[in-house]
Protein backbone atom coordinates (compact mmCIF):
# COMPACT_ATOMS: atom_id res chain seq x y z
CA UNK A 1 0.00 0.00 0.00
CA UNK A 2 1.82 3.33 -1.10
CA UNK A 3 0.81 6.34 1.20
CA UNK A 4 2.60 9.07 -1.42
CA UNK A 5 -0.18 8.67 -4.08
CA UNK A 6 2.52 7.38 -6.97
CA UNK A 7 2.20 3.99 -8.37
CA UNK A 8 3.92 1.62 -6.83
CA UNK A 9 7.05 0.49 -8.50
CA UNK A 10 8.52 -2.86 -8.79
CA UNK A 11 11.65 -3.42 -5.99
CA UNK A 12 14.63 -2.78 -6.76
CA UNK A 13 16.98 -4.76 -4.31
CA UNK A 14 18.07 -8.12 -5.06
CA UNK A 15 19.48 -10.52 -2.91
CA UNK A 16 23.21 -9.34 -2.81
CA UNK A 17 21.53 -6.33 -2.14
CA UNK A 18 20.08 -7.01 1.00
CA UNK A 19 22.57 -9.17 2.34
CA UNK A 20 25.01 -6.17 1.98
CA UNK A 21 22.26 -3.90 3.78
CA UNK A 22 22.28 -6.81 7.00
CA UNK A 23 26.19 -7.50 6.89
CA UNK A 24 27.04 -3.68 6.86
CA UNK A 25 24.92 -3.37 10.30
CA UNK A 26 26.45 -6.17 12.13
CA UNK A 27 29.91 -4.33 11.20
CA UNK A 28 32.35 -7.17 10.98
CA UNK A 29 35.34 -5.10 11.50
CA UNK A 30 33.74 -3.05 14.23
CA UNK A 31 33.00 -6.53 16.22
CA UNK A 32 36.73 -7.87 15.72
CA UNK A 33 38.51 -5.24 16.97
CA UNK A 34 35.72 -3.78 19.68
CA UNK A 35 34.05 -7.45 20.94
CA UNK A 36 36.66 -10.36 20.07
CA UNK A 37 38.92 -8.95 22.71
CA UNK A 38 36.37 -8.37 25.34
CA UNK A 39 35.65 -12.26 24.73
CA UNK A 40 39.39 -13.29 24.92
CA UNK A 41 39.79 -11.06 28.22
CA UNK A 42 36.54 -11.98 30.03
CA UNK A 43 35.18 -15.02 28.40
CA UNK A 44 36.85 -18.31 27.74
CA UNK A 45 40.11 -17.05 26.03
CA UNK A 46 40.71 -19.36 23.50
CA UNK A 47 37.44 -21.21 23.24
CA UNK A 48 36.22 -17.57 21.84
CA UNK A 49 35.70 -19.28 18.17
CA UNK A 50 33.46 -22.04 19.32
CA UNK A 51 31.01 -19.26 20.72
CA UNK A 52 30.87 -17.69 17.50
CA UNK A 53 30.39 -20.64 15.89
CA UNK A 54 27.74 -22.25 18.31
CA UNK A 55 25.79 -18.91 18.43
CA UNK A 56 25.85 -19.07 14.13
CA UNK A 57 24.46 -22.28 14.33
CA UNK A 58 21.98 -20.80 16.51
CA UNK A 59 20.82 -18.27 14.90
CA UNK A 60 20.47 -20.22 11.83
CA UNK A 61 18.21 -22.33 13.63
CA UNK A 62 16.46 -18.78 14.36
CA UNK A 63 16.50 -18.44 10.48
CA UNK A 64 15.06 -21.52 9.88
CA UNK A 65 12.00 -20.53 11.80
CA UNK A 66 12.00 -16.88 10.90
CA UNK A 67 11.60 -17.74 6.91
CA UNK A 68 8.31 -19.15 7.38
CA UNK A 69 7.17 -15.97 8.74
CA UNK A 70 9.09 -13.63 6.05
CA UNK A 71 7.15 -16.00 3.08
CA UNK A 72 3.96 -15.52 5.20
CA UNK A 73 4.74 -11.49 5.45
CA UNK A 74 5.72 -11.14 2.09
CA UNK A 75 9.05 -10.20 4.06
CA UNK A 76 8.40 -6.81 5.03
CA UNK A 77 7.26 -5.41 8.62
CA UNK A 78 10.29 -6.87 9.92
CA UNK A 79 10.12 -8.38 14.03
CA UNK A 80 6.24 -6.60 14.23
CA UNK A 81 4.40 -8.40 11.38
CA UNK A 82 6.32 -11.39 12.97
CA UNK A 83 5.12 -11.30 16.50
CA UNK A 84 1.49 -10.38 14.92
CA UNK A 85 1.14 -13.29 12.96
CA UNK A 86 2.33 -15.80 15.15
CA UNK A 87 1.53 -13.99 18.98
CA UNK A 88 -1.20 -11.46 17.63
CA UNK A 89 -1.78 -8.25 18.26
CA UNK A 90 -1.22 -7.15 21.47
CA UNK A 91 2.50 -8.42 21.45
CA UNK A 92 3.23 -6.90 18.10
CA UNK A 93 2.76 -3.35 19.36
CA UNK A 94 4.88 -3.91 22.19
CA UNK A 95 7.56 -5.50 19.96
CA UNK A 96 7.08 -3.10 17.46
CA UNK A 97 7.66 -0.01 20.02
CA UNK A 98 10.55 -1.47 21.33
CA UNK A 99 11.86 -2.40 17.88
CA UNK A 100 11.79 1.37 17.37
CA UNK A 101 13.50 2.10 20.76
CA UNK A 102 15.98 -0.51 20.01
CA UNK A 103 16.92 0.43 16.87
CA UNK A 104 16.79 4.06 17.08
CA UNK A 105 19.41 3.12 20.53
CA UNK A 106 21.58 1.25 18.35
CA UNK A 107 22.25 3.65 16.22
CA UNK A 108 22.78 6.87 18.20
CA UNK A 109 25.41 4.49 20.07
CA UNK A 110 27.30 3.96 16.57
CA UNK A 111 26.82 7.51 15.58
CA UNK A 112 28.97 8.22 18.91
CA UNK A 113 31.07 5.47 18.08
CA UNK A 114 31.72 6.55 14.90
CA UNK A 115 32.84 10.18 16.16
CA UNK A 116 34.84 8.87 18.97
CA UNK A 117 37.30 6.31 16.94
CA UNK A 118 37.07 8.77 13.73
CA UNK A 119 38.91 11.45 16.25
CA UNK A 120 41.83 8.90 17.16
CA UNK A 121 42.43 7.51 13.70
CA UNK A 122 42.75 10.93 12.57
CA UNK A 123 44.92 12.29 15.65
CA UNK A 124 47.43 9.44 15.18
CA UNK A 125 48.08 10.75 11.85
CA UNK A 126 48.45 14.58 13.03
CA UNK A 127 45.15 15.65 12.64
CA UNK A 128 43.44 17.40 15.15
CA UNK A 129 39.57 17.03 15.20
CA UNK A 130 37.11 17.13 17.68
CA UNK A 131 34.50 13.78 18.19
CA UNK A 132 31.54 15.87 17.82
CA UNK A 133 32.87 17.36 14.15
CA UNK A 134 33.66 13.53 12.90
CA UNK A 135 30.08 12.09 14.43
CA UNK A 136 28.27 15.27 12.37
CA UNK A 137 29.72 14.42 9.36
CA UNK A 138 28.85 10.99 9.38
CA UNK A 139 25.61 12.28 10.20
CA UNK A 140 25.06 14.61 7.61
CA UNK A 141 25.95 12.06 5.35
CA UNK A 142 23.87 8.94 6.85
CA UNK A 143 20.88 11.46 6.58
CA UNK A 144 21.13 12.10 3.09
CA UNK A 145 21.82 8.51 2.30
CA UNK A 146 18.82 7.78 4.27
CA UNK A 147 16.70 9.70 2.17
CA UNK A 148 17.06 8.48 -0.90
CA UNK A 149 16.35 5.51 -2.80
CA UNK A 150 17.95 2.06 -0.56
CA UNK A 151 19.19 0.62 -3.86
CA UNK A 152 22.12 3.99 -3.90
CA UNK A 153 22.66 3.01 0.28
CA UNK A 154 22.90 -0.72 -0.58
CA UNK A 155 25.41 0.01 -3.11
CA UNK A 156 27.56 2.07 -0.97
CA UNK A 157 27.83 -0.34 1.57
CA UNK A 158 28.94 -3.37 -0.69
CA UNK A 159 31.69 -1.14 -1.09
CA UNK A 160 32.71 -0.36 2.68
CA UNK A 161 31.62 -4.06 3.39
CA UNK A 162 34.03 -5.50 0.57
CA UNK A 163 37.04 -3.00 2.07
CA UNK A 164 36.10 -4.26 5.88
CA UNK A 165 35.86 -7.73 4.84
CA UNK A 166 38.96 -7.51 2.79
CA UNK A 167 41.58 -6.29 4.87
CA UNK A 168 40.70 -8.84 7.43
CA UNK A 169 41.24 -11.36 4.96
CA UNK A 170 44.53 -9.96 4.12
CA UNK A 171 45.18 -10.42 7.93
CA UNK A 172 44.26 -13.86 8.03
CA UNK A 173 45.83 -15.22 5.04
CA UNK A 174 49.23 -13.22 6.03
CA UNK A 175 48.61 -15.22 9.88
CA UNK A 176 48.39 -18.48 7.78
CA UNK A 177 51.55 -18.05 5.63
CA UNK A 178 53.32 -17.23 8.34
CA UNK A 179 52.25 -19.77 11.03
CA UNK A 180 50.88 -22.52 8.41
CA UNK A 181 48.59 -25.14 10.41
CA UNK A 182 49.57 -23.93 13.41
CA UNK A 183 47.48 -20.74 13.20
CA UNK A 184 44.88 -22.77 13.49
CA UNK A 185 45.03 -24.78 17.50
CA UNK A 186 42.60 -27.40 17.33
CA UNK A 187 42.51 -26.53 21.47
CA UNK A 188 39.56 -23.89 20.95
CA UNK A 189 37.41 -26.42 19.92
CA UNK A 190 38.15 -28.47 22.55
CA UNK A 191 35.00 -29.57 25.47
CA UNK A 192 37.47 -28.21 27.92
CA UNK A 193 38.86 -25.08 26.46
CA UNK A 194 35.47 -24.14 24.70
CA UNK A 195 33.24 -25.13 27.38
CA UNK A 196 35.68 -23.92 30.04
CA UNK A 197 35.09 -20.72 32.97
CA UNK A 198 33.78 -17.27 31.47
CA UNK A 199 31.57 -19.66 28.19
CA UNK A 200 28.24 -17.40 29.08
CA UNK A 201 30.69 -14.17 28.75
CA UNK A 202 32.06 -15.50 25.55
CA UNK A 203 28.50 -16.42 24.16
CA UNK A 204 27.05 -13.11 25.33
CA UNK A 205 29.56 -11.37 23.06
CA UNK A 206 29.30 -14.18 20.27
CA UNK A 207 25.28 -13.12 20.05
CA UNK A 208 25.51 -9.71 20.10
CA UNK A 209 28.01 -9.59 17.13
CA UNK A 210 25.38 -10.80 14.57
CA UNK A 211 22.92 -7.63 15.84
CA UNK A 212 21.06 -6.38 12.70
CA UNK A 213 21.67 -9.63 10.30
CA UNK A 214 17.72 -10.09 10.70
CA UNK A 215 16.78 -6.36 9.08
CA UNK A 216 16.28 -8.48 5.99
CA UNK A 217 12.37 -8.66 6.77
CA UNK A 218 12.10 -4.74 6.47
CA UNK A 219 12.71 -4.53 3.13
CA UNK A 220 10.17 -6.63 1.50
CA UNK A 221 8.35 -3.31 -0.09
CA UNK A 222 11.69 -2.51 -1.75
CA UNK A 223 13.00 -6.13 -2.47
CA UNK A 224 12.19 -7.64 -6.02
CA UNK A 225 11.38 -11.01 -4.96
CA UNK A 226 10.76 -10.55 -1.38
CA UNK A 227 9.46 -14.13 -0.45
CA UNK A 228 12.69 -15.87 -1.88
CA UNK A 229 15.52 -13.10 -1.39
CA UNK A 230 14.58 -12.31 2.83
CA UNK A 231 14.72 -15.73 3.44
CA UNK A 232 18.37 -16.33 1.12
CA UNK A 233 20.02 -13.06 2.68
CA UNK A 234 18.96 -14.09 5.89
CA UNK A 235 20.54 -17.60 5.95
CA UNK A 236 23.58 -16.33 3.85
CA UNK A 237 23.97 -13.56 6.40
CA UNK A 238 24.00 -16.17 9.07
CA UNK A 239 26.72 -18.46 7.35
CA UNK A 240 28.78 -15.56 6.45
CA UNK A 241 29.24 -13.79 9.46
CA UNK A 242 29.42 -16.85 11.74
CA UNK A 243 32.41 -18.28 9.65
CA UNK A 244 34.10 -15.13 8.84
CA UNK A 245 33.77 -14.14 13.23
CA UNK A 246 34.57 -17.73 14.20
CA UNK A 247 37.84 -18.54 11.25
CA UNK A 248 39.69 -14.86 12.10
CA UNK A 249 38.98 -14.97 15.66
CA UNK A 250 40.24 -18.47 15.30
CA UNK A 251 43.50 -17.00 13.41
CA UNK A 252 44.02 -14.41 16.15
CA UNK A 253 44.27 -17.11 18.82
CA UNK A 254 46.79 -18.83 16.49
CA UNK A 255 48.60 -15.79 15.95
CA UNK A 256 48.72 -14.86 19.69
CA UNK A 257 48.68 -17.94 21.04
CA UNK A 258 46.42 -20.36 23.23
CA UNK A 259 48.18 -19.69 26.30
CA UNK A 260 49.09 -16.35 26.07
CA UNK A 261 45.27 -14.78 24.29
CA UNK A 262 43.78 -13.97 27.58
CA UNK A 263 46.35 -11.99 29.02
CA UNK A 264 47.23 -9.98 25.66
CA UNK A 265 43.96 -8.99 25.08
CA UNK A 266 43.13 -7.86 28.24
CA UNK A 267 46.72 -5.73 28.44
CA UNK A 268 45.61 -4.60 25.10
CA UNK A 269 41.98 -4.43 24.52
CA UNK A 270 41.27 -2.37 21.43
CA UNK A 271 44.58 -2.15 20.09
CA UNK A 272 44.54 -5.80 19.50
CA UNK A 273 43.80 -5.91 16.16
CA UNK A 274 46.17 -2.96 15.27
CA UNK A 275 48.90 -4.94 17.18
CA UNK A 276 48.64 -8.00 14.43
CA UNK A 277 48.49 -5.71 11.41
CA UNK A 278 51.43 -4.10 12.56
CA UNK A 279 52.97 -7.42 12.83
CA UNK A 280 51.54 -9.52 10.00
CA UNK A 281 50.37 -6.41 7.45
CA UNK A 282 52.96 -3.89 8.16
CA UNK A 283 52.40 0.08 8.85
CA UNK A 284 50.50 0.15 6.00
CA UNK A 285 48.00 -2.97 6.76
CA UNK A 286 47.63 -1.26 10.51
CA UNK A 287 46.64 2.30 8.60
CA UNK A 288 44.19 0.21 6.36
CA UNK A 289 42.69 -1.02 9.60
CA UNK A 290 42.04 1.98 11.27
CA UNK A 291 40.57 3.96 8.35
CA UNK A 292 38.10 0.45 7.50
CA UNK A 293 37.32 0.80 11.01
CA UNK A 294 35.65 4.08 10.89
CA UNK A 295 33.92 3.29 7.44
CA UNK A 296 32.66 0.03 8.98
CA UNK A 297 31.11 1.81 11.74
CA UNK A 298 29.56 4.28 9.05
CA UNK A 299 28.03 1.75 7.48
CA UNK A 300 26.80 -0.09 10.39
CA UNK A 301 24.82 3.22 11.29
CA UNK A 302 24.00 4.01 7.95
CA UNK A 303 22.56 0.34 8.03
CA UNK A 304 20.88 0.58 11.82
CA UNK A 305 19.40 4.12 10.70
CA UNK A 306 17.84 2.57 7.63
CA UNK A 307 16.15 -0.79 9.92
CA UNK A 308 14.93 2.11 12.16
CA UNK A 309 12.80 4.38 9.72
CA UNK A 310 11.31 1.44 7.82
CA UNK A 311 10.31 0.67 11.52
CA UNK A 312 8.97 3.56 12.36
CA UNK A 313 7.24 4.06 8.72
CA UNK A 314 5.69 0.43 9.67
CA UNK A 315 4.23 1.53 12.87
CA UNK A 316 2.74 4.61 10.94
CA UNK A 317 0.60 3.02 8.42
CA UNK A 318 -1.11 0.91 11.47
CA UNK A 319 -1.90 4.13 13.32
CA UNK A 320 0.66 3.25 16.16
CA UNK A 321 3.02 6.77 14.97
CA UNK A 322 1.78 9.60 13.52
CA UNK A 323 0.84 8.89 9.72
CA UNK A 324 3.43 11.72 8.64
CA UNK A 325 6.00 9.17 9.22
CA UNK A 326 4.63 6.46 6.68
CA UNK A 327 4.84 8.63 3.37
CA UNK A 328 7.31 7.30 0.42
CA UNK A 329 9.16 9.95 -1.49
CA UNK A 330 7.39 10.35 -4.98
CA UNK A 331 11.13 9.32 -6.85
CA UNK A 332 13.15 7.72 -4.47
CA UNK A 333 10.48 5.33 -2.85
CA UNK A 334 11.90 6.00 0.39
CA UNK A 335 10.46 6.62 3.97
CA UNK A 336 11.55 10.05 3.92
CA UNK A 337 10.06 11.53 6.25
CA UNK A 338 10.58 9.00 8.56
CA UNK A 339 14.45 9.31 7.76
CA UNK A 340 14.61 13.17 8.60
CA UNK A 341 12.76 12.26 12.08
CA UNK A 342 15.20 9.23 12.60
CA UNK A 343 18.12 11.81 11.67
CA UNK A 344 16.33 14.27 13.63
CA UNK A 345 16.32 12.27 16.92
CA UNK A 346 19.81 10.76 16.43
CA UNK A 347 21.62 14.32 16.46
CA UNK A 348 19.69 15.88 19.28
CA UNK A 349 20.70 12.59 21.30
CA UNK A 350 24.20 13.22 20.49
CA UNK A 351 24.37 16.72 21.01
CA UNK A 352 22.58 16.63 24.23
CA UNK A 353 25.22 14.16 25.21
CA UNK A 354 28.13 16.29 24.02
CA UNK A 355 26.63 19.86 25.76
CA UNK A 356 26.70 18.12 28.81
CA UNK A 357 30.33 17.09 28.01
CA UNK A 358 29.75 13.15 28.50
CA UNK A 359 32.54 10.84 27.00
CA UNK A 360 31.15 9.70 23.46
CA UNK A 361 32.63 5.97 23.73
CA UNK A 362 32.33 5.39 27.67
CA UNK A 363 28.99 7.55 28.42
CA UNK A 364 26.84 7.75 24.50
CA UNK A 365 27.68 4.51 22.78
CA UNK A 366 28.41 1.93 25.59
CA UNK A 367 25.04 2.88 26.98
CA UNK A 368 22.77 3.24 23.92
CA UNK A 369 24.43 0.36 21.88
CA UNK A 370 23.93 -2.06 24.79
CA UNK A 371 20.11 -1.22 25.62
CA UNK A 372 19.78 -1.71 21.47
CA UNK A 373 21.83 -4.76 22.02
CA UNK A 374 19.67 -5.96 24.79
CA UNK A 375 16.34 -5.18 22.86
CA UNK A 376 17.10 -6.59 19.18
CA UNK A 377 17.90 -9.64 21.24
CA UNK A 378 14.70 -10.19 23.30
CA UNK A 379 12.88 -8.95 19.63
CA UNK A 380 14.78 -12.41 17.91
CA UNK A 381 13.39 -14.69 20.64
CA UNK A 382 10.04 -13.45 20.46
CA UNK A 383 10.10 -13.65 16.94
CA UNK A 384 11.09 -17.26 17.33
CA UNK A 385 8.31 -17.82 19.58
CA UNK A 386 6.27 -16.65 17.39
CA UNK A 387 6.91 -19.32 14.82
CA UNK A 388 5.91 -21.79 17.45
CA UNK A 389 2.57 -19.55 17.89
CA UNK A 390 1.74 -20.29 14.35
CA UNK A 391 2.45 -24.31 14.43
CA UNK A 392 0.19 -23.96 17.99
CA UNK A 393 -2.77 -21.74 15.78
CA UNK A 394 -2.18 -24.09 12.84
CA UNK A 395 -1.86 -21.02 11.13
CA UNK A 396 1.18 -21.84 9.49
CA UNK A 397 0.12 -24.31 6.05
CA UNK A 398 1.74 -27.38 5.42
CA UNK A 399 3.20 -27.80 8.83
CA UNK A 400 7.02 -29.32 9.23
CA UNK A 401 8.47 -30.88 12.09
CA UNK A 402 11.84 -28.96 11.25
CA UNK A 403 10.93 -25.80 10.29
CA UNK A 404 8.05 -24.77 12.32
CA UNK A 405 9.13 -26.99 15.72
CA UNK A 406 12.46 -27.58 16.11
CA UNK A 407 14.49 -24.88 14.30
CA UNK A 408 12.56 -22.55 15.96
CA UNK A 409 12.61 -24.04 19.36
CA UNK A 410 16.07 -24.36 19.63
CA UNK A 411 16.81 -20.88 17.97
CA UNK A 412 14.41 -19.26 20.86
CA UNK A 413 16.39 -21.78 23.65
CA UNK A 414 19.69 -20.07 22.30
CA UNK A 415 18.48 -16.42 22.08
CA UNK A 416 16.48 -16.82 25.33
CA UNK A 417 19.90 -17.61 26.98
CA UNK A 418 21.70 -14.88 25.32
CA UNK A 419 19.25 -12.41 27.02
CA UNK A 420 19.79 -13.84 29.86
CA UNK A 421 23.32 -13.48 29.69
CA UNK A 422 23.29 -9.94 28.72
CA UNK A 423 20.85 -9.05 31.15
CA UNK A 424 23.30 -10.79 33.90
CA UNK A 425 26.13 -9.00 32.27
CA UNK A 426 25.08 -5.26 31.01
CA UNK A 427 27.95 -3.81 33.21
CA UNK A 428 30.71 -5.84 31.27
CA UNK A 429 28.68 -5.33 28.25
CA UNK A 430 29.23 -1.81 28.63
CA UNK A 431 31.61 -1.31 30.54
CA UNK A 432 30.09 1.08 32.86
CA UNK A 433 29.93 0.75 36.74
CA UNK A 434 26.93 3.22 36.16
CA UNK A 435 23.27 2.51 38.64
CA UNK A 436 21.95 4.43 35.83
CA UNK A 437 23.12 2.43 33.03
CA UNK A 438 22.51 -0.51 35.00
CA UNK A 439 19.17 0.46 35.21
CA UNK A 440 18.43 1.00 31.24
CA UNK A 441 17.18 -2.82 31.03
CA UNK A 442 13.89 -1.53 32.52
CA UNK A 443 13.28 0.11 29.78
CA UNK A 444 12.14 -2.58 27.62
CA UNK A 445 9.52 -3.98 30.13
CA UNK A 446 8.50 -0.38 30.73
CA UNK A 447 8.09 -0.29 26.39
CA UNK A 448 6.81 -3.12 26.62
CA UNK A 449 3.74 -2.82 28.80
CA UNK A 450 3.03 0.68 27.26
CA UNK A 451 2.48 -1.27 23.98
CA UNK A 452 0.22 -3.61 25.25
CA UNK A 453 -1.76 -0.92 27.62
CA UNK A 454 -1.76 1.25 24.14
CA UNK A 455 -3.31 -1.97 22.04
CA UNK A 456 -6.20 -2.58 24.72
CA UNK A 457 -7.11 0.41 24.61
CA UNK A 458 -7.69 0.47 20.34
CA UNK A 459 -9.39 -3.05 20.95
CA UNK A 460 -11.94 -1.20 22.95
CA UNK A 461 -11.74 2.53 21.47
CA UNK A 462 -10.99 1.68 17.90
CA UNK A 463 -12.05 -2.05 17.27
CA UNK A 464 -11.67 -2.00 13.47
CA UNK A 465 -7.83 0.05 13.65
CA UNK A 466 -7.02 -2.75 16.13
CA UNK A 467 -8.47 -5.29 13.84
CA UNK A 468 -6.34 -4.12 10.85
CA UNK A 469 -2.50 -4.18 13.16
CA UNK A 470 -0.71 -6.47 11.19
CA UNK A 471 -2.89 -7.69 8.64
CA UNK A 472 -1.19 -5.60 5.69
CA UNK A 473 1.47 -7.96 6.08
CA UNK A 474 0.54 -11.38 6.51
CA UNK A 475 -0.84 -13.82 3.64
CA UNK A 476 -3.51 -14.71 5.44
CA UNK A 477 -5.33 -11.49 7.09
CA UNK A 478 -8.22 -11.43 9.23
CA UNK A 479 -11.72 -10.79 7.47
CA UNK A 480 -13.03 -7.25 7.78
CA UNK A 481 -15.38 -7.26 10.31
CA UNK A 482 -18.11 -5.24 8.55
CA UNK A 483 -19.42 -5.00 4.79
CA UNK A 484 -19.58 -1.41 4.47
CA UNK A 485 -15.40 -1.50 4.88
CA UNK A 486 -14.65 2.19 3.51
CA UNK A 487 -17.14 3.89 4.97
CA UNK A 488 -16.11 2.53 8.18
CA UNK A 489 -12.77 3.26 7.42
CA UNK A 490 -13.31 6.84 6.92
CA UNK A 491 -15.02 7.07 9.81
CA UNK A 492 -12.14 6.01 11.85
CA UNK A 493 -9.44 7.23 10.29
CA UNK A 494 -11.92 10.50 11.09
CA UNK A 495 -11.80 9.33 14.96
CA UNK A 496 -8.23 8.85 14.60
CA UNK A 497 -7.60 12.47 13.72
CA UNK A 498 -9.76 13.78 16.76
Amino acid sequence: MSTSGSPPQAGRLGTGHILFLIVAAAAPLSAMVGTVPLAFAFGDGAGVPAAFLFAGVTLLCFSVGYAVSARRTGGSGGFYASVADGLGRPPAVAAGYIALLSYNCATIGLAGALGYFTQLVLAAHGLTVSWEWCAAVGLVLTAVLGYREIALSARVLALFMLGEIGVLAALDVAILARHGLHALPTASFSPHTAAGPGVGVSLMFAFVSFIGFESAALYGKEAKDPRRSVPRATYAAVVLIAGFYALTSWLAVGAVGTDRVREVAGKQMGDLFFSLGDDFLGKAGSTGLQILLCTSLFAATLALHSAANRYAQVLAEDGLLPSALAVEHPRHRSPHRASLAQSALTTLVVAGFAVAGLDPYADLTTSMLGLGTLGIVTLQALAALSVLGLRLRGTGGHSHWWRETLAPLLGFAGLAASVWLVVGNFDMLTGSPSRVIAALPWLLPLVAAGGLAYAARLRTAHPLRYRLLGTRHTAAPDPEPSPATPAALSGDRHARSQ
